[in-house]
């Protein structure tokens, strides 16, 4: 692909398509277009496949999707399968039928088995059952990494999944009702601190995770538009992963808070650990660089410097 190449990343304005658009902009890229969901509804079937076909990119970037913590998929799991589902089939369909011959879908690692061996290989997926707090977002989210293998075993082009583990970063969704982990406790740890009144926790606090800034996803990103990927699914990671009060103790002395943690038990946990082997991809040269603590830093600054208007998703 040239400079000069047409790039179209859907959800330009998320936390993952604005880092991704940054990435392609240092690296020299000249045509990257965008839509909002104002000028562009992902879920109507026409007027994607209207747009593609009017725009004409030479490769497409799907880093939109409705996405959310544990509350938010619990709770609303018709919208977490179905506009998954319109959103990615209605522009990898529109992609292969305008015949543009690469294109990038962003998933998640909910779409393995609750109970897989760790560390996480992409050929675990669809071996046992899913996560039941999130398997709504996941059933969506196979189906489009099926598709995508589809499309390249049937017609040969380059279309390939990358499947980040938990991600954090600049913009963000610190809404609490409907925010990951990470976030969620970046906020309740800030707003707690003035007083160190106590911050509540869900769950036991036990369970490993694994997290990504999204920045190097971005450049995970980047090394999937600049190259030729020899398979079609890819686990994005740092291969290091932490328990969930390890992550809370982090936040809250970045953050400042002196006050107590509680951790309510009567939430559920999630999946007990979730470590992603991400070897496919670093050994074709990808490679995360930000260190959790550092990119929570980052991220902290990023918060405070937005606070007035930090993006807070509301559930309809």
């Amino acid at each position: 692909m040239s400079k000069d190449s047409k790039i179209y990343i859907a959800g330009h304005r998320g936390m993952v398509g604005s880092s991704v658009w940054r990435a392609l902009e240092a690296k020299g890229y000249k045509t990257i277009i965008g839509k909002t969901s104002a000028e562009l509804d992902l879920r109507h079937q026409q007027a994607v496949i209207d747009f593609i076909n009017n725009e004409k990119p030479d490769i497409i970037i799907d880093a939109a999707a409705r996405v959310g913590g544990i509350l938010a998929n619990n709770e609303n799991p018709y919208p977490f399968l179905m506009e998954n589902l319109q959103i990615q089939n209605n522009l990898i369909d529109a992609a292969h039928k305008a015949d543009i011959q690469k294109f990038i879908f962003l998933g998640s690692s909910c779409i393995y088995p609750k109970f897989a061996p760790q560390p996480l290989k992409e050929e675990y997926l669809l071996t046992d059952s899913l996560e039941p707090t999130n398997e709504w977002y996941a059933i969506a989210k196979i189906a489009g990494v099926k598709a995508c293998e589809a499309i390249r075993k049937q017609y040969g082009k380059d279309f390939v999944s990358l499947m980040p583990t938990n991600l954090y970063g600049p913009n963000d969704n610190f809404d609490l009702k409907s925010s990951h982990v990470l976030p969620a406790m970046m906020r309740k740890f800030h707003e707690a601190k003035a007083t160190n009144a106590p911050v509540k926790l869900w769950g036991s606090g036990t369970p490993m995770r694994e997290f990504l800034h999204v920045d190097d996803l971005a450049q995970a990103v980047l090394f999937a538009v600049e190259n030729i990927l020899l398979e079609h699914l890819y686990n994005v990671g740092t291969g290091t992963d932490v328990t969930i009060k390890e992550l809370a103790v982090t936040i809250q002395n970045i953050v400042g808070h002196k006050g107590e943690i509680v951790w309510d038990i009567t939430k559920p946990d999630g999946t007990p650990r979730k470590l992603m082997d991400s070897s496919k991809l670093q050994n074709e040269g990808w490679k995360a660089k930000v260190m959790l603590g550092m990119g929570i830093e980052k991220t902290y600054d990023w918060f405070l410097k937005h606070i007035d208007n930090i993006k807070e998703v509301k559930i309809i």
